[in-house]
């Protein structure tokens, strides 16, 4: 029950932030290098940075759900212990996801 109201919250999390996100930073290219500053300076702030992994974090947990719910279509998972743990491991998974796309984008890259 969980998963499946993440799913639905991610959802709209990623298609209402994410593509404000998108679409203030496609905005700002287009007009200059300093709306480009403006843009770049509040994504290298803590919060600037929360709101990112908070959206990849999003995109994560609706992609693992959306693949569960697939699943499921199928016919497959519908045993309780197996739904419950495929339940589970959206979650971990979409947390080791970002953590490692976050760890690339920050440690590893520079």
């Amino acid at each position: 029950m969980v998963v499946s109201i993440l799913h639905r919250a991610t959802g709209i999390a990623v298609s209402f932030a994410g593509l404000g996100i998108l679409t203030w930073w496609l905005f700002t290219l287009s007009n200059g290098a300093d709306a480009y500053a403006d843009f770049a300076k509040f994504v290298g702030s803590p919060i600037g940075l929360i709101v990112l992994i908070g959206i990849t974090w999003s995109f994560f947990q609706h992609l693992l759900s959306g693949i569960r719910h697939l699943a499921m279509d199928t016919g497959a998972a519908f045993e309780l212990r197996i739904n419950k743990t495929f339940a589970i491991l959206t979650i971990v998974g979409s947390v080791l996801l970002t953590a490692l796309m976050w760890f690339y984008l920050l440690g590893v890259r520079k």
